[in-house]
């Protein structure tokens, strides 16, 4: 589920954009977008919310509210296909990663989400260059495409876990960052378990110029950025280390922005993930309790705290049970920490930024 950004592969990465040419006559597969039928991303609302020891405290069935921005989601490796690169087929583990990771934000956004032809769990260790070159400029003619059809000057929050974070931050990189026009359409950008990095102890100067970390509920244009763990972290972690000059990995806690430790509300889907898939069986390994219930999602609100730890040359977001919560496994080694949980532990304090700071990007612009 996992693209780390060594340093290897990001110069591969770079150096082959650099030269890449435009798609040529590439149609945008649209995995989620407005009036799509059969569309993952259009399911219902509602949510039971849980004790951190599985006891039920409630529920409600919030309505929609008017959707004045948009939200743009690459989703993270995912694709069982053999070989190093997927398809643009639509695929049980696709459209279940869409559910999981970014449904809940259409109570806020219209959603946008491509199909890319994405390197696959397969391609992980395999993948060559061109492969990885291929599955960015999916993603960039999908942005562009959305740009051009769909946007009409609306703000957009961008949204991406691993494989989608590194596609994203390069996106930023060389679409946005340079540009005021579109960053000024920027809400912001939640770009998780990608090691998107700044110039130690900043809040830019890595991976964008312009684009800082979100430090207030209220302040857009950010990036909001954070691989989780759940113990120290190992030397040789994949998640949280750089071993780029003068430069960190980001991390932002959206529990609590200008630091130190913050109450963190885990959402969940109640319909499980794509049964037989390997997505499916790792995530029933990290040991997340999700109790039986009709709801379509299932809450457990403040059954983790969270702080932003900078330690032996790792940042990461530190995850500490409350009494009661369980204890999550790092899969599929410790080197992941809790890399599959990124985009589900602190959904629910993420999906009240994005609220947040519409409110406030509605205010300025």
């Amino acid at each position: 589920m996992a693209t780390p950004r060594t340093l290897p592969l990001a110069a591969l990465l770079v150096a082959g954009l650099a030269a890449a040419p435009a798609t040529a006559g590439a149609k945008t597969v649209w995995l989620c977008k407005p009036g799509l039928e059969n569309n993952p991303c259009d399911v219902p609302m509602d949510v039971a919310r849980y004790s951190p020891d599985g006891q039920l405290l409630g529920g409600d069935d919030p309505k929609l509210a008017r959707r004045r921005v948009d939200c743009f989601y690459v989703y993270p490796t995912v694709s069982g296909r053999p070989g190093p690169i997927a398809t643009r087929r639509i695929d049980p583990e696709i459209r279940s990663i869409v559910r999981f990771q970014a449904a809940r934000y259409g109570r806020t956004c219209r959603l946008f989400a491509p199909v890319y032809r994405q390197v696959t769990l397969a391609g992980l260790g395999s993948a060559r260059p061109r492969h990885w070159k291929r599955a960015y400029r999916d993603v960039r003619a999908a942005w562009r495409t959305y740009l051009r059809r769909y946007n009409r000057g609306r703000g957009v929050v961008l949204i991406g876990h691993s494989q989608g974070t590194f596609h994203l931050s390069d996106l930023i990189a060389r679409e946005i960052d340079g540009k005021r026009r579109l960053r000024r359409r920027l809400v912001s950008a939640l770009l998780l378990g990608g090691n998107v990095t700044v110039a130690k102890g900043k809040d830019a100067g890595g991976d964008f110029r312009h684009v800082r970390a979100c430090r207030s509920a209220t302040q857009i244009g950010c990036v909001v950025a954070f691989s989780t763990f759940g113990g120290p972290v190992p030397p040789d972690a994949i998640f949280g280390r750089t071993s780029e000059p003068g430069r960190e990995v980001l991390c932002t806690n959206p529990a609590a922005l200008r630091g130190g430790p913050g109450a963190l509300d885990p959402i969940v889907p109640h319909e499980p993930f794509a049964p037989g898939t390997a997505i499916a069986a790792a995530f029933a390994a990290v040991g997340f309790r999700v109790p039986q219930s009709s709801a379509t999602w299932l809450a457990f609100p403040d059954a983790y705290t969270g702080r932003c730890v900078n330690e032996g040359g790792a940042s990461v977001l530190q995850l500490t049970p409350v009494p009661g919560a369980p204890v999550l496994n790092p899969v599929p080694a410790d080197t992941w920490g809790l890399h599959l949980v990124d985009a589900n532990i602190a959904l629910g304090n993420l999906e009240a930024l994005v609220r947040s700071q519409t409110r406030a990007y509605l205010r300025a612009r």
